[in-house]
């Protein structure tokens, strides 16, 4: 890349020129190739990477609370003497449910001051205060002496966990060129299984080990992610369009230079052996500012009530289907796997096997959503993979492989699609201005449904309750159905579309089908006075 070294900070400058600047940074960015992006941003993508890794904690929460109740030393420390022939403890069904969700609940808050905490301190400092509270927190865990002291250690570890959880997505989405964003967002989905992973790597190898020891290792673990992390991120840079916002132009532009490489390298002769990427540093600032001026000038608010005002609204409602639809196509069904293949028939040892399975299947479908995206966009891949996921519903329990297989296709082809596309999505259709509001907003619905979800699904299983077993996937398969209609007439196709252009499909009321096809030209779509009051 041939970045453009005019002067330090921008100039101020007419407004027109300024959209024409914002024009042709569009057209850039449209024309870039993946094999260009990768060459003039390996920085931008080393830090969402390094940014993204937060989200591994969260993966490895998740599964760690869900399995711990079988552990044995962790039963008798916290459980009830059940069996005292042959000392059994077991964890009551009541501290089972509220140790389940108290992360939840405590990650709903989390959320919420995520949301604002991100654009009012900007993401890195965001990132690094969770952390340091997670820090904290991870001792409550590790000496909680009583069931009451670990929930409490949960429910506030909860918090700083909701708190990243978007923080990473929407940094992803504004450090890097578009044609990087889709295969940066989707890798944060991955991190999240790399640390279910780990969770039952551990839960294993703690199996053999003695006493208090084996369960208090497994959250001392935590440890680990903060102690790489703060000292790495502090050197992050922030996000470019977080600075824009905030109307740090020089400061922007200086992030654009941070994070972007001039890769053009010279011969013997002095001749150049790498054609220029076209990639104006100057006219990328100038495209952020144009778009946040016309949204400033369209809505000028930037509280979560704004979040569902004028064309907003249609986008808040947008992402938060999206999200929720994670949950009707059968997320609970999936994360309660090795209880569902038990009461499909299989033994228990080959229960968890599959599991593991199912748990590295996830990683390999996200990188074969690398594939998928450039040659079918979004919003196929999306829409399809809804009447694709295959539910498990055999009910005759000779077929518990077959219905082991089905169960691990259904989760393969969730995470080569609609699973990892739900974050791309959910970070490209918002306002740049809401962004980070309406993805907490939808995530945190989504957590809502998560909560109602993991409560009926073990009722659905249970033998001793309503015990659908096996046909508990036909349950799903309708919720399937409801997210394919959804996704058909309000999921949008985002693909190689600027921020500034997707505000201008909105406001003109684009039908989402027609989005692909409807040329937007940024110049002559937002007007000039939109400008003149930040130049």
């Amino acid at each position: 890349m041939v970045a453009s070294h005019v002067s330090d900070a921008p100039q101020p400058r007419e407004a027109a020129v300024i959209l024409t600047d914002a024009q042709e940074a569009a057209v850039e960015e449209k024309q870039m190739t993946l094999r260009e992006g990768l060459r003039v941003c390996p920085k931008a993508i080393f830090w969402s990477l390094a940014m993204s890794t937060c989200i591994v904690m969260e993966g490895y929460d998740t599964f760690l609370l869900g399995n711990l109740y079988g552990q044995p030393a962790f039963r008798k420390q916290f459980g009830v003497l059940i069996s005292a022939a042959t000392d059994t403890y077991e964890i009551p069904a009541q501290w089972q449910a509220g140790l389940g969700n108290g992360s939840s609940c405590g990650q709903l808050i989390g959320l919420l001051l995520g949301g604002y905490c991100s654009e009012r301190f900007g993401f890195h400092r965001t990132a690094i205060g969770s952390l340091a509270v997670i820090t904290c927190l991870i001792f409550m865990q590790f000496f909680a002496p009583s069931l009451p002291v670990l929930l409490a250690g949960i429910v506030l570890f909860g918090i700083p966990l909701g708190m990243l959880q978007t923080t990473p997505i929407i940094y992803a989405q504004e450090v890097a060129p578009a044609v990087l964003r889709p295969y940066l967002t989707t890798y944060v989905n991955m991190f999240w299984a790399i640390g279910k992973l780990v969770g039952s790597g551990v839960l294993r190898g703690t199996l053999a080990i003695q006493g208090d020891l084996s369960w208090r290792i497994t959250f001392a673990i935590q440890w680990l992610w903060p102690a790489i992390l703060i000292p790495l991120l502090c050197f992050a840079p922030e996000s470019p369009w977080w600075l824009v916002r905030k109307g740090r132009l020089a400061d922007a532009r200086g992030v654009l230079e941070r994070l972007t490489t001039n890769t053009s390298r010279d011969d013997a002769s002095g001749q150049s052996t790498h054609k220029a990427v076209a990639f104006n540093l100057d006219k990328q600032v100038a495209l952020m500012l144009a778009t946040t001026e016309h949204e400033r000038a369209v809505l000028a608010q930037t509280s979560y009530a704004a979040c569902f005002k004028g064309a907003n609204l249609r986008r808040t409602l947008i992402v938060i289907g999206i999200y929720c639809v994670q949950v009707l196509s059968g997320n609970n069904l999936r994360s309660n796997s090795t209880y569902f293949l038990q009461q499909a028939g299989l033994p228990t040892s080959m229960s968890f096997n599959m599991t593991i399975v199912n748990n590295a299947l996830a990683l390999t479908g996200g990188l074969c959503t690398w594939i998928l995206i450039p040659i079918w966009g979004r919003r196929p891949i999306y829409l399809y993979s809804l009447v694709m996921i295959p539910p498990p519903t055999n009910t005759n329990m000779s077929y518990s492989w077959a219905i082991g297989a089905l169960l691990i296709a259904s989760s393969f082809l969730y995470n080569c699609s609609m699973g990892t596309l739900t974050n791309t999505l959910c970070t490209e259709i918002p306002s740049t201005l809401l962004r980070s509001k309406s993805v907490v907003l939808a995530r945190w619905c989504y957590s809502v449904m998560a909560i109602a979800g993991g409560s009926l699904t073990p009722y659905q299983l249970n033998k001793s309750a309503w015990n659908w077993g096996a046909k508990t996937g036909f349950f799903w398969a309708g919720g399937c159905l409801l997210g394919a209609v959804f996704a058909f007439f309000f999921v949008p196709e985002t693909k190689g579309r600027p921020a500034a252009e997707i505000d201008v499909l909105f406001e003109n009321n684009v039908s989402p089908r027609r989005f692909s096809e409807t040329p937007v030209r940024i110049a002559e779509a937002l007007d000039e006075g939109d400008i003149v009051k930040a130049v």
